[in-house]
């Protein structure tokens, strides 16, 4: 599951919503109980946004948007922890104190023992967006979708933001995607996808429940595939 930075904040835009982010926590806890293995990767624009970093080096401000990611993983990690899930956060930067560096055979390894992994800090390298890192994670954990938990209920035709009159698409290819170039996550993520044979379903996180329905029906948002 990719699930956004500013999800978690909520109508309060910055930083993490205890009650929001709970509600969102409940909805993976049913997913887990249906069976589901559920592993997570977090952005952290509810911390640092690219306007605001885009007066800084953009090494150090990448770096500092890995630091927002774990912040967001630690808090998820807090919550889902008190409403009785096992859960492990791994980072793909080592700071030992925090969380697990992230190996991927204990990451399959808690993933098999029914635990929920949180993926913090990206790639670890600048330059790549926690879209990407989502996808390169779903990649070596041989997952079989990836959950995307937007701000939108889906993809469109344009920005239904800016057009009222947009078009969501229930089903569209990684070809059709990069053709008419729409940006539900960035090239590099989708081309990682694609290669991969991993389909992405995008839905909005409004509704929590959403992540639940992702999972039990098939009208949820727009299915990405090849």
């Amino acid at each position: 599951m990719k699930l956004s930075g500013e999800s978690l904040a909520g109508k309060k835009r910055h930083g993490i919503d205890y009650l929001v982010a709970t509600r969102i926590c409940e909805a993976i806890k049913e997913c887990h109980d249906l069976g589901v293995e559920v592993s997570i990767v977090v952005g952290g624009g509810n911390f640092l946004r690219g306007a605001a970093a885009s007066e800084l080096d953009r090494t150090r401000a990448d770096h500092m948007g890995m630091l927002a990611t774990t912040i967001n993983s630690l808090g998820l990690a807090s919550i889902i922890e008190k409403i009785g899930l096992d859960v492990r956060v791994q980072t793909a930067v080592f700071m030992r104190q925090f969380a697990e560096p992230y190996i991927r055979s204990k990451a399959l390894s808690h993933i098999k023992k029914r635990r929920v992994v949180i993926f913090g800090c990206g790639t670890g390298n600048p330059f790549f967006s926690t879209d990407t890192a989502a996808s390169l994670r779903a990649a070596e954990i041989e997952a079989d979708v990836i959950l995307k938990a937007t701000t939108v209920d889906g993809v469109y035709d344009s920005d239904p933001k800016l057009n009222k009159n947009a078009v969501r698409y229930k089903k569209i290819s990684f070809e059709d995607v990069l053709a008419k170039n729409l940006r539900f996550m960035d090239s590099a993520a989708s081309s990682l996808c694609k290669e991969n044979g991993i389909p992405v379903l995008v839905f909005s996180i409004e509704n929590p429940k959403n992540i639940v329905r992702s999972v039990l029906e098939d009208d949820v948002g727009t299915i990405v595939k090849s």
